[in-house]
Parts: C-alpha cells; structure tokens; sequence
C-alpha cells in the first residue's frame, strides 16, 4: 500500500483554513465540522506515517488506540471529546429537537473547535516531522 501520510496532513492543514474561513464568514456549524475533520484526518496521517491504518471518525478513539504507540497528552484527549461532539449535529437538522444547525453554533464554539484541531493538527505534525 502507497504511503499517502503526507496527503492527508496537508488535506488536514487545508482542512483547518477552510474551518478559519468559515468561522470568519459566520458558518460556525461548517467551521467546527471543518475543525473535526482538520483533526480527523491528521491522526489518519499520522497512523499512516507510522505504518498503521486509522478506521472510523472517533478523534477520542483514534488518539487512544494511539497511545500505545506516542505519549498521547490527557489535553488532546480533551480536545478530542470536544471535536467529535461536532461529527454529525453540525451538518443535520436531526440532531436537535427543532432549528437547523446554524442555529446552534456560535463564534466562540469555532474558536474552541479550530484551537483544539489546531493543537492536535500541531500534535500530528511533529510526529510525523520527528
């Protein structure tokens, strides 16, 4: 199998500008969704790098499956929990009694989204650089 670690990081960097954007323009459900996939996919980078294969879209999962291979800080765990609330009820209707997601995104939910992917986007990185 090809190595494409490096695509997915910088897929995950572009990621992150793009939850920026959003946040700027006042999508903030699209910029913590963003955000999670910023995150998503450079675990699924690293995982790669380190010659493994990532499965399924669990930011907390992926990190602690991989903790058994790098020091995983409990802070990026926190992160973690924080970004994966953001999966699903930021693109659907459904996932609230009633309104549309952008009714239930603020600017400070896509500060706290695009700081934690960025931390674990910075995470990802130096593993992958080291």
């Amino acid at each position: 199998m090809v190595n494409r670690a490096q695509d997915w990081l910088d897929q995950a960097w572009r990621d992150l500008e793009h939850a920026r954007r959003d946040m700027d323009d006042g999508f903030h459900e699209w910029a913590c969704f963003s955000a999670q996939q910023a995150a998503e996919k450079g675990l699924k980078a690293l995982y790669q790098h380190l010659g493994g294969e990532a499965r399924g879209h669990s930011i907390k999962r992926l990190l602690e499956e991989l903790s058994s291979r790098v020091v995983v800080e409990p802070d990026l765990v926190d992160c973690a929990r924080i970004l994966d609330r953001f999966y699903i009820p930021t693109r659907y209707p459904n996932g609230f009694d009633y309104g549309k997601p952008a009714d239930y995104y603020t600017a400070a939910d896509s500060q706290q989204a695009i700081a934690c992917a960025e931390k674990i986007l910075r995470f990802c990185t130096g593993h992958m650089a080291g």
